[in-house]
């Protein structure tokens, strides 16, 4: 039973006690990412989820690590497009100690300046490490193409001339703002106490301010855009993508699962197309990248230089092939029972049970019952999928984004 509450503060609380398990799993999400700030802190969420990990009022950065090991939990953090989570996954017994960690963590943090300049070089590094992977670049510059020019579009890194510019000052005013207790959705999974830990998380965020700030931000019209990176590797990498749903968009179980047969699965399309059958390339595949008000179908490929335009060909046949033709039975059929397993696999773990608690509540302020979320996968109908298949089956409305060894006219190929 999904304990939802809003605590005398402000701040939701989703909790699934479980008394089979002898562990338990603690989030605590806020709604900043990096479509929440302006172009010159670039990449200041990521920073400051790497400082809730450097110091506190009472706590060290290695009095942090040493206390999360003490009781022997598992503690990490991510920051997204639309969010920042911080979670703590410990023995059932010692969930209450795992969560007044997080809560001096994300409460209590000094932002020390000596710490934040060592970061600062990490989080460089980082950026290095991004570039230096092809298809991580490829990625990051495909989101930046598509979105337009739009929030959602930001990098989550930032670049080296925005971290230089967050100074403590800037840091610590976006932290004010925007990790307030109507922003904060706090989700717990496992064998727990609802009732004492929802005490503690009260206890633990009053202090934050109340509500954020969140001044609108003018939506500019979708155009194509095309992007080729030339360097020295030995693969071409390529990104095709186009706007597509929303995470709370009633097509969503339809998109999902257009996304498995087309490029989601060994047996998808283009994998078969592109890989199996034409060996042009070793990994293929395709995604959908959702947002709370808005998305992306991405398609991805890495090929040998010489055939990325065949690569890009097949490609757009399968596109022009969904959207005119569908998809037959036994592909819905087999992409249902793929994607029902891949959700309740997921939902064994305790940690993904969390993460799916939190996210939900937090971008679509809802909870996703198991069962629903099963018989909205197989109500989906060929109908519905054509349906979809028209919003992403047009070759025409596709950006595309290389990395590559060689001059590559990428947007002749695309729009050939």
């Amino acid at each position: 039973m999904i304990d939802v509450r809003k605590l005398d503060c402000g701040v939701r609380m989703v909790m699934e006690p479980t008394d089979y398990v002898r562990s338990a799993a603690a989030g605590i999400w806020v709604r900043a990412g990096s479509s929440d700030e302006s172009d010159d802190v670039s990449g200041v969420s990521h920073f400051i989820e790497h400082m809730m990990f450097k110091g506190t009022e009472k706590r060290s950065a290695r009095q942090i690590a040493e206390d999360a090991d003490r009781i022997g939990g598992i503690s990490n953090a991510f920051t997204g497009r639309e969010a920042t989570c911080y979670y703590m996954k410990t023995l059932s017994s010692n969930i209450y100690d795992g969560a007044e960690i997080l809560l001096d963590m994300v409460a209590s943090s000094v932002f020390d300046e000596d710490e934040m300049n060592k970061e600062r070089q990490v989080i460089l590094e980082e950026i290095k490490m991004v570039r230096d992977a092809p298809d991580d670049d490829v990625m990051d510059i495909i989101s930046e193409l598509v979105a337009s020019g739009n929030p959602i579009g930001k990098s989550i890194l930032g670049t080296p001339e925005s971290l230089a510019g967050i100074d403590r000052e800037k840091m610590v005013a976006y932290y004010e703002n925007e990790y307030s207790r109507d922003s904060i959705v706090v989700a717990v999974s496992g064998n727990f106490d609802p009732d004492r830990l929802a005490a503690q998380f009260e206890e633990g965020l009053k202090c934050l301010k109340e509500s954020k700030d969140a001044p609108d931000m003018e939506k500019k019209p979708y155009e194509t855009d095309f992007r080729v990176k030339v360097k020295d590797i030995e693969q071409t990498h390529i990104c095709m993508a186009c706007p597509s749903i929303s995470l709370g968009d009633d097509d969503y179980y339809a998109m999902v699962l257009l996304n498995s047969i087309f490029g989601g699965s060994m047996s998808s399309r283009i994998f078969q197309n592109i890989r199996e059958e034409k060996g042009l390339a070793y990994s293929v595949a395709s995604m959908n990248v959702l947002a709370s008000k808005s998305g992306f179908f991405n398609i991805y490929a890495g090929v040998a230089h010489e055939n990325a335009p065949k690569a890009i060909e097949a490609i757009k046949e399968e596109l022009d092939s969904i959207r005119t033709d569908g998809v037959s039975d036994e592909e819905l059929a087999m992409a249902k029972q793929q994607v029902k397993s891949s959700f309740i696999f997921g939902l064994e773990n305790i940690n993904s049970r969390m993460f799916n608690l939190g996210k939900n509540k937090l971008l679509l302020d809802r909870i996703i019952d198991p069962d629903e979320a099963l018989r909205s996968f197989d109500q989906v109908t060929k109908e519905d999928i054509l349906r979809v298949a028209g919003i992403i089956g047009d070759p025409s409305r596709y950006c595309a984004a290389a990395v590559t060894g060689q001059d590559l006219d990428l947007k002749g190929i695309v729009e050939a």
